[in-house]
């Protein structure tokens, strides 16, 4: 049997251009993935020579967004998940963790780069009793999002919006909380919305990394602070704890007190 991993990749080689950094890579990367260059390598190792603390905030996001979603099929009975902003894949994908609690549940993905989108068809593989469906959109067009998550989620039943790092690729504060606030309106009572970004105001380390890196011309990625990434959730009822560093939203049980990193998150329920 072929290896699934290589098909996309060696379709895609031919028209990326290898010689320059993509954020997706490098965050894949920082995981430990394997669907990077060595042009990812080099700028994830400057990034961390900079901040070494990248690949903790990196590795702590992915864990934050697998409690969520444990949460959300477990204790909130969600079975549907409208995941923005999908990223290359790695270990413990939004289905993954929610198919495997319940096989029924029904994913759309949604990404505007061609290379995730790739990779995300070639390696993501539903469950047989539920769904998953991949959307070629960005996140400043909501409208056309619902319109084609449509077509595999039923949104006038209780849905979970994932934003994990993306409304940092949103500069203007006000248009990042329309984007969100039309997302949630087309989401019935009961529905749930999910946030985590890199946050502003805990880490000057970090805060001189991420501007430098955003200045270096690389599509830019901001930082906002926890007071910010709240108003997100501002109509809503926030799950205890509420915002807080992604490390300390309902730890494992029995893990140690976790360090705060300069990325929080919070998840919320529609009344």
């Amino acid at each position: 049997m072929s290896d699934p991993a290589a098909t996309p990749a060696s379709a895609m080689r031919d028209t990326i251009d290898t010689s320059v950094p993509h954020s997706a890579r490098i965050w894949n990367y920082w995981l430990g993935g394997k669907d990077n260059y060595p042009v990812d390598e080099k700028a994830g190792d400057a990034y961390t020579a900079v901040f070494p603390g990248i690949v903790t905030i990196a590795r702590s996001s992915r864990a934050f967004l697998r409690r969520n979603i444990a949460y959300l099929v477990s204790e909130a009975g969600i079975r549907q998940f409208l995941d923005i902003g999908t990223g290359l894949p790695t270990a413990q994908n939004t289905h993954e963790v929610a198919q495997g609690l319940a096989p029924e549940t029904r994913i759309v993905y949604v990404d505007k780069d061609p290379m995730v989108l790739a990779h995300a068809r070639a390696l993501l593989y539903s469950s047989s009793e539920g769904a998953t469906a991949y959307i070629d959109a960005d996140v400043t067009d909501p409208d056309r999002i619902l319109e084609a998550a449509a077509g595999t989620l039923d949104l006038s039943r209780p849905t979970a919006l994932v934003l994990s790092n993306i409304l940092g690729h949103v500069p203007d504060g006000d248009r990042a909380r329309a984007i969100v606030t039309r997302l949630m309106d087309a989401l019935p009572s009961g529905s749930y919305l999910s946030i985590n970004d890199g946050s502003r105001g805990i880490d000057p380390v970090f805060e001189q990394a991420q501007d430098a890196y955003n200045s270096s011309g690389a599509a830019p990625y901001i930082l906002r602070t926890v007071e910010e990434m709240t108003r997100f959730f501002d109509g809503l009822e926030l799950v205890d704890p509420g915002v807080v560093s992604v490390t300390q939203w309902r730890p494992e049980p029995g893990a140690s007190t976790a360090e705060v990193v300069a990325e929080h998150g919070g998840l919320a329920r529609k009344p």
